[in-house]
């Protein structure tokens, strides 16, 4: 079932159709429509045929609510468009099937104080145009929605700073008195020109005046501040952090849009998590380093004590006294035991022999091994001075591992 506006001539009759009437489905691109009686005799005209499908046209069903159908609905918009809004004796007298009552019933509670029809609609045409021009928010935002109307003198009208939805204005505008100035300019025909430009001048500054007191309002509509207390409950779902910036930062929201104000606190929120993970991630690799230098000088009881005090100090906040690490020089230290150790499997039987030797964690080889590939990749070659400025271990260790990775051909040299 589908509705009409209006309601055309029968293309069999040429009477004008009365509700239920049929139209063809299959005619077009001009709708083929027909009264019930032509379309009972099976009228065919030109291409036409009777047993071509066929819809029923009416707007006999309701829409908002039961006992209303979709053309008393038509009907009652046209009726308070024609009569004006408040005149129900004269909208129940044009529409004829409804009573006073009725009538302003049903139209203040469906087109007045429905959500639906004062915001959501609003709201759809707000957010299309508002993503046409940005695609991605930093904080997800939605425009003001159609402010509450409080009762005068209540605590919510107290709350909005008296403001109107109605009217859209405040019960004391900024700069409230601004008319008082031209309420005794009238100009005249014999006025001198000093005076005529005076006044002119005067009523410059009234426009100004003007403008302030809009962009003001401007400022309060974008940013949601109409509805304080909707703003108060959304600005606590931030983070204490977003919040207490919110507090420094609330000046400034007046030279720029809600969305890209709200992106700016975001941008700042976000540079101190980068910060924070940065530093974790150093950290983290700092104990790598350190691990590799235990390991270095795990079976030389008197290097791994000096070690020991010197990361000790180096804790403390103490410039080290021991700056070099003086093994006993018994004996070479035995092979790594990679037995356990993370990465192993994705290692050959030649880099295992190779971290054996070495003596490095196959975590830390696999992490330099990646450095200079991509290194090499990006050069289109490799000198041993690069390794070593992008390895900061042991320069003996750097070599094995350049010479290495040349003669299984992982890169080539510069």
């Amino acid at each position: 079932y589908k509705s009409l506006a209006t309601f055309p001539p029968c293309r069999g009759c040429s009477s004008y159709l009365v509700e239920p009437y049929i139209k063809c489905v299959e005619c077009g691109p001009s709708p083929f429509l027909l009264c019930l009686q032509c379309f009972t005799r099976g009228y065919e005209y030109k291409k036409h045929q009777s047993d071509h499908k066929y819809e029923i046209m009416t707007s006999d069903f309701p829409v908002l609510e039961p006992g209303w159908t979709a053309q008393e609905e038509m009907a009652l918009l046209e009726a308070v468009m024609d009569c004006g809004f408040g005149n129900w004796q004269d909208v129940a007298y044009q529409m004829r099937t409804k009573t006073k009552e009725e009538c302003e019933g049903h139209y203040m509670k469906n087109f007045i104080n429905n959500p639906l029809f004062s915001s959501t609609l609003l709201n759809l045409r707000q957010m299309e145009d508002h993503l046409s021009r940005t695609a991605d928010t930093a904080i997800p935002f939605k425009p003001t929605d159609d402010p509450p109307r409080p009762s005068f003198d209540s605590q919510l009208s107290r709350d909005m700073a008296g403001y109107m939805p109605a009217r859209a204005d405040f019960m004391e505008e900024f700069d409230n008195y601004a008319e008082w100035d031209l309420k005794d300019i009238d100009f005249v025909d014999d006025d001198s020109d000093i005076l005529h430009a005076l006044k002119v001048a005067v009523v410059d500054i009234y426009h100004s005046r003007l403008k302030e007191r809009q962009r003001r309002k401007k400022i309060i509509r974008d940013h949601g501040l109409i509805n304080l207390r909707k703003f108060q409950i959304l600005e606590r779902r931030y983070p204490k952090e977003v919040q207490d910036l919110y507090d420094v930062m609330r000046r400034f929201a007046r030279v720029v849009g809600p969305i890209e104000h709200d992106k700016f606190i975001e941008s700042h929120t976000c540079a101190k998590v980068y910060e924070r993970v940065k530093r974790m991630r150093e950290d983290e690799r700092r104990k790598r380093n350190m691990l590799c230098d235990i390991l270095q000088y795990i079976h030389d009881s008197r290097a791994c004590q000096q070690w020991l005090h010197k990361q000790a100090a180096i804790d403390a906040g103490i410039t080290p006294v021991v700056t070099t690490i003086i093994t006993s020089g018994r004996r070479s230290a035995p092979p790594l035991n990679l037995t356990g150790l993370p990465g192993t499997e994705k290692l050959n039987e030649r880099e295992k022999e190779l971290c054996q030797v070495v003596r490095l964690v196959p975590g830390a080889y696999l992490e330099y091994k990646q450095a200079l590939l991509n290194e090499c990749r990006r050069q289109g070659g490799l000198r041993l001075a690069q390794a070593r400025s992008l390895i900061k271990i042991d320069v003996n260790k750097t070599r094995k591992i350049y010479d290495f990775l040349i003669k299984e051909g992982y890169i080539n040299k510069a």
